[in-house]
């Protein structure tokens, strides 16, 4: 039964990615409980779902391409619901990003840890919590780099 909860809290993990990259905002939202918080660092905090989607939002528009990827993922389980099942849940994973900004002729890429906790409600599993530390950050020019281009491949829809 735990290994089936890690994968349903992995799977939750990756869609809050997915949406995210896919500025998909109501999905990105369902990630979360209303109630949720989160902190990014560098007074990047806040106190609940809407106020994360909206940042995002206004953030990372259209122009914007982002690339996120989680992986070595830690997640403990709380056994509190009846008869010890897991109600709540802790993980802690990796980071790797890139953002590239076409109108700024900038790619920042940089890495992280996440720690985060979930709680089960009636849906399913969700994010109660969320924030990163940076290890690094970098940025760069794309006029620097000799030979770049960039090609913004078509919207993506999800299937049927």
């Amino acid at each position: 039964m735990d290994l089936v909860v890690i994968e349903e809290i992995r799977q939750l993990k990756f869609r809050y990615l997915r949406t995210l990259d896919l500025k998909q905002w109501d999905a990105f939202a369902e990630t979360f409980v209303p109630e949720a918080t989160a902190d990014y660092g560098d007074g990047l905090v806040f106190d609940d779902r809407d106020a994360i989607v909206a940042f995002m939002r206004e953030s990372l528009g259209p122009q914007m391409i982002t690339v996120h990827f989680c992986h070595h993922p830690e997640i403990t389980l709380e056994p509190d619901g009846a008869e010890g099942v897991a109600d709540r849940a802790l993980g802690r994973w990796y980071l790797e990003d890139k953002v590239i900004m076409p109108e700024h002729r900038l790619i920042l890429e940089g890495a992280a840890f996440y720690d985060d906790e979930y709680v089960r409600t009636p849906d399913g599993w969700r994010i109660s919590r969320t924030g990163h530390r940076r290890t690094y950050e970098a940025t760069m020019s794309m006029d620097g780099i000799e030979g770049y281009r960039l090609r913004i491949g078509t919207a993506y829809d999800e299937p049927g």
